[in-house]
């Protein structure tokens, strides 16, 4: 049996929007109608004239957005491409139903009552998911070409929802609206620290915020140069991750100070036999892994293609992967993952 998850509300399926007469059609779903609330999007993107007809649009639910034009759209690929404009808005565009519920099951799980998706995006001719029936949110139902459009993706076989969702409150950026508290506040006492030192490939920096959410790691900090956790390709690699622990944005001089108040030892992995190696790497072996077991810890892994920063080589004490042969080094989410998993805190182990 299917397991239903619910975020303790009610769904609504309706269209948010007010759009031109040649921008819909009429579909033959009309579930009920319940009230909706205001809708910020609403404001911002349609004229008074739209505004003082999103009454009687919301009480017609037979419509779907069919034109790339349209104002809805156009946010959408705009919170799908720029950073800014996602950090201006407070919104993130999720695409695919399992982060969808990922994000949504995290959140029923930690009984949050900050509900975090904003609108659905569904495929014209596709019922709401099952899983969703409980959440109270906006449904926008759009054609294939406009759900190509959004997603940014030529096939959309296995993409029939996207949500647009608030910008968890577990993110935070120190260097421009986070402050050392906030940072405290999100880990209070970790006992495990991932540390991105300019991962820019998003799908290898989603992997590994993946990673050290399945591996049960406290939290990511992102040093400059990396890539933004809520770019798209990020986040379909994180598949919800990004959501569901601590992910705070900074640089050195703010992640030694918080080491150092909570007595973090800082280990930065780093390929054995590598050319600028400027001190001695220890072996991942089980030895090692058992003595600083029971030590808090900070994981810093720096790009395939500039290796770790300077400061990084400076603070840090190098820790290599074992490998038979000539290989010098690994993908850095492969040996990303190998490391979040070795060096779980023994407490967390199954």
């Amino acid at each position: 049996m299917a397991t239903v998850l619910a975020c303790h509300c009610r769904l609504v399926s309706s269209s948010r929007f007010s759009f031109p007469r040649g921008d819909v059609v009429t579909t033959r779903r009309r579930p009920p109608v319940l009230p909706l609330a205001s809708s910020p999007v609403i404001s911002a993107y349609s004229s008074p004239k739209q505004r003082e007809g999103e009454k009687e649009n919301t009480t017609d639910t037979g419509k779907t957005i069919t034109s790339v034009s349209n104002p809805l759209v156009k946010h959408c690929v705009k919170l799908r491409l720029s950073s800014s404009y996602r950090r201006s808005n407070g919104s993130v565009l999720i695409v695919g139903l399992t982060p969808i519920l990922e994000i949504c099951k995290f959140q029923r799980e930690e009984n949050q009552s900050f509900y975090i998706i904003e609108q659905l995006l569904v495929l014209e001719g596709t019922s709401i998911p099952e899983e969703l029936n409980n959440i109270s949110v906006t449904v926008v139902h759009v054609s294939a070409n406009v759900l190509k459009k959004i997603s940014g993706m030529q096939s959309i076989d296995s993409t029939e929802v996207i949500a647009i969702m608030k910008m968890p409150r577990s993110f935070c950026d120190l260097d421009k609206n986070g402050s050392d508290a906030m940072f405290h506040k999100l880990l209070p006492s970790p006992s495990r620290l991932l540390v991105l030192d300019g991962i820019q490939d998003p799908g290898n920096f989603g992997t590994l915020i993946r990673s050290a959410r399945a591996f049960k790691w406290d939290g990511v900090f992102l040093l400059p140069g990396c890539c933004d956790p809520f770019n798209d390709k990020a986040l379909r690699a994180a598949r919800g991750a990004s959501f569901q622990l601590p992910v705070i944005s900074g640089n050195w001089s703010q992640l030694n100070a918080f080491a150092t108040k909570q007595k973090m030892k800082i280990l930065a992995g780093h390929p054995a036999y590598s050319s600028n190696n400027p001190k001695t790497s220890a072996l991942l072996t089980r030895d090692v892994v058992n003595r600083i077991a029971s030590e808090t810890l900070c994981l810093v892994l720096g790009s395939e293609g500039n290796g770790l920063s300077y400061e990084a080589l400076e603070k840090a004490e190098l820790i290599s992967i074992p490998m038979e042969g000539l290989y010098e080094s690994l993908n850095v989410s492969v040996a990303g993952g190998i490391f979040l998993f070795m060096l779980q805190p023994l407490n967390r182990r199954d």
